[in-house]
């Protein structure tokens, strides 16, 4: 029975968004939305569950067989990743109902549901097809519905930033269909499996036109999952959009393209032909650049939405650094830096939100003593910061040791600079912040104790998020162990 559950979520989710502006109700838009996340999350659960006993599966979508019928691959990365998307939209969802009121007029609330659920039922399609244009089809729909969660808070910053993401997502998914165009025109196929079978026989004869499908595949996807320098939509986009939005466009959205990317390289291409093209080491290299890079940029910022957002950039290059050493153990690195910096972000964008909602204050500059106003807040803030740092005892730190023993097993060793010096260049940016909102009498002078913060019932969805950091950085070596048990079922 659970076979059918991936295709029933993204049903539940696009009639949902559908049935919202039926009402006009912001009670039952939040009711509807939140109602269908919900449910998504069971399936996805008993999804994960399915596969782990079971093994992975094709899903037939409609009465033919591939290749001429649709097809979903289901194994436990797609399991995991149906779970993690869903956790995450529901704690974003949940947050919402207290947010979403000061960023959005009401007549717009019932749009914002809607686009949400559209915007996260094109992700896991795109997760769980094994049809490139399928895959396609839902890259339109969530770019359209991504856009839309930027620009619907309606103010000139977000319609330039929304448009900035259009042109440059468009371009995007134009390079993405040009690769599929080139890869239908080499084998005729447009399942992933039938993909592989005829490229592995006509390699020899066609490397070249290989060599250029990956590279329109990975500039592409690498514009869409914001891969350095590929980046320039990224800040302003999470800048500007409403916290819950950009809580949404950092944790998840990166993260469906780059599943996508996964198996472009794995079960379309293969390791067999990759391996034998310098696509891997060029991602390899665009990754630790953008480590560093991000970081840099990340530092410069003087707006706290933003320094998260540039942040974000070199957090990606840690998930496209794992990529490119193209080793087993550091393809299981990038997707546990996926659930990391899913939980990370999410929680960030959500307390900086917070600040900003009750304070008005954009600045870093501005922020000195916001641990005594808003205490808890703050320490959500904290956590997630220290995470992403690689602090002991979170989620941050497993992922940065994954990458080191990445690294290490690969033989490439004097890699383990780049992560050390990523990790340093993140103290700088996110410490600073911590000290002043907490220490020094000059910035506490003044200040009201929990005078700004919020109700905990409205901190919970964040707090959420935050024992997910804390809890993959307890017990992550379960995760990892699920991650590399589902790794095989990707080629």
């Amino acid at each position: 029975m659970y076979n059918s559950y991936p295709l029933i979520i993204i049903l539940v989710l696009f009639i949902s968004a559908f049935a919202i502006p039926l009402f006009k109700s912001i009670k039952m838009a939040r009711i509807i939305g939140i109602s269908a996340a919900g449910i998504s999350l069971v399936l996805s659960i008993l999804t994960l569950i399915g596969v782990k006993a079971n093994g992975a599966y094709y899903f037939r979508v409609g009465h033919f067989d591939a290749p001429w019928g649709i097809e979903f691959h289901i194994g436990i990365i797609e399991g995991l990743m149906g779970v993690l998307f869903m956790t995450v939209s529901m704690a974003v969802l949940w947050f919402s109902i207290y947010s979403i009121d000061h960023d959005l007029s009401k007549k717009k609330v019932p749009l914002f549901y809607t686009l949400v659920n559209l915007l996260v039922g094109s992700l896991l399609g795109i997760v769980f097809s094994d049809d490139l244009f399928n895959c396609f089809v839902f890259i339109e729909i969530s770019s359209i519905a991504s856009c839309g969660i930027v620009v619907v808070k309606d103010k000139k910053e977000n319609i330039k930033a929304a448009l900035k993401y259009l042109i440059l997502s468009s371009l995007g998914s134009g390079l993405v269909l040009m690769g599929i165009a080139l890869v239908y025109s080499l084998t005729g196929h447009l399942n992933m499996a039938h993909i592989h079978e005829a490229l592995v026989s006509i390699y020899p004869e066609h490397s070249r036109n290989m060599l250029i499908a990956i590279g329109l595949f990975t500039v592409g996807l690498g514009v869409k999952s914001a891969m350095f320098p590929l980046h320039t939509w990224l800040p302003d986009a999470h800048t500007y959009a409403p916290a819950s939005s950009s809580a949404l466009l950092s944790a998840l959205v990166l993260k469906a393209y780059v599943i996508l990317y996964i198996k472009i390289i794995h079960r379309v291409f293969g390791m067999s032909i990759v391996g034998d093209l310098p696509v891997l080491n060029i991602v390899l290299l665009l990754g630790a650049v953008g480590m560093i890079a991000g970081s840099v940029l990340a530092i410069l910022q003087k707006n706290l939405k933003r320094m998260v957002a540039y942040s974000s950039v070199a957090q990606m290059g840690y998930v496209f650094f794992g990529i490119g050493l193209g080793t087993t153990m550091g393809l299981a690195a990038a997707i546990f830096q996926i659930f990391n910096h899913a939980f990370t972000k999410s929680a960030l964008f959500l307390s900086a939100g917070s600040i900003l909602e009750k304070t008005g204050k954009k600045n870093i500059s501005d922020l000195k003593g916001i641990g005594k106003e808003m205490p808890f807040t703050m320490a959500i803030f904290t956590i997630g910061g220290m995470s992403l740092v690689g602090i002991p005892l979170l989620s941050g730190f497993n992922s940065k040791w994954n990458f080191a023993v990445a690294v290490i097993e690969a033989h490439r060793v004097e890699l383990l600079a780049v992560v050390l010096i990523s990790s340093l260049l993140n103290a700088l940016y996110y410490f600073p912040v911590i000290i002043n909102g907490y220490f020094g009498e000059e910035s506490l002078e003044g200040k009201v104790y929990r005078n700004t913060e919020r109700p905990l019932k409205e901190l919970l969805p964040i707090i959420v998020l935050v024992l997910g950091v804390i809890y993959f950085g307890v017990s992550g070596g379960g995760l990892l162990s699920l991650i590399e048990a589902g790794i095989p079922a990707l080629n």
